[in-house]
């Protein structure tokens, strides 16, 4: 009887392997397919959804079945980490601010903008949800419209985050202003992207009802959050504009699907009050 030699052995492990990829593959892909064919047909998406864009899908979470008995066992661990509310981020950003300052300490609000913030407070407050903790920007713009939001917003746990200090998350498309060296984005692209994933995410499955986190800050961060919690290239983010004291307001649910509610929402303001 021939007997394989260790390198056929190792050559049909390999394929053993790449076969039941592909069939892991294109059993995804058929029931993509499939999905798509429950409400249309003929249809192929440009960019398919990724439903682990945060890297907590439950599916993810858990050791894979290896078939059989296992799936009972694999189908339990997966519903134990199965988030159940939804989180919501609403993003403010600070009120107008003295841009001929030189440093940031000198950078204060107007008083154009501590109306501003002012009358964001009082919008949020008539939206009456039940609002988990406020987070703010360590710089001086971003702290002072919080401070006057809280004045409507009594009793809500407040944090500071550097992470959420303004900067340049990744070199515009198409290119917008004057020329700026690598380092000006690469460092703080890994900051902004790092605060994305801090704060974008479903809920814990500890999490029993739904959360409101308050987010104050800067415009070129919201604007990259949008674009990364919506899946739209990242470098379109300087397409998007955004008033002082806006609020934008994104749903995280427990299926990991994103939902835009407002973008830059400044309805709660008069016409002679709202400035970009």
């Amino acid at each position: 009887m021939n007997t394989l030699t260790k390198f056929q052995k190792i050559v049909l492990a390999g394929l053993g392997v790449c076969g039941g990829a592909l069939t892991l593959y294109y059993g995804f892909r058929n029931d993509r397919k499939q999905a798509y064919a429950s409400w249309t047909t003929n249809y192929t998406p440009t960019h398919e959804w990724d439903s682990n864009w945060d890297r907590r899908d439950p599916a993810s979470l858990v050791k894979p079945s290896k078939g059989g008995s296992d799936d009972n066992r694999y189908n339990e661990a997966v519903s134990k980490v199965k988030p159940k509310a939804v989180r919501h981020l609403l993003l403010i950003r600070h009120g107008q601010y003295n841009m001929s300052g030189k440093s940031d300490e000198e950078r204060v609000l107007t008083d154009l903008g501590r109306k501003q913030a002012k009358l964001t407070g009082q919008r949020l407050q008539e939206l009456g949800l039940p609002y988990t903790r406020v987070v703010r920007s360590t710089m001086t713009r971003a702290n002072e419209t919080a401070q006057i939001i809280l004045t409507s917003l009594p009793n809500i746990p407040v944090t500071d985050c550097c992470l959420l200090e303004e900067g340049a998350p990744i070199p515009p498309e198409p290119p917008v202003g004057s020329w700026k060296p690598e380092p000006y984005f690469y460092q703080d692209g890994a900051r902004i992207e790092a605060a994305f994933r801090k704060y974008f995410h479903r809920a814990e499955k500890s999490q029993e009802t739904d959360s409101y986190d308050i987010l104050v800050c800067h415009a070129n961060v919201i604007r990259y959050f949008v674009c990364r919690a919506l899946q739209f290239p990242a470098e379109a983010w300087l397409r998007l504009g955004l008033h002082h004291g806006s609020i934008t307001w994104i749903s995280v649910t427990p299926s990991g699907r994103v939902i835009l509610r407002a973008l830059g929402d400044t309805g709660h303001m008069p016409p002679d009050t709202i400035t970009q």
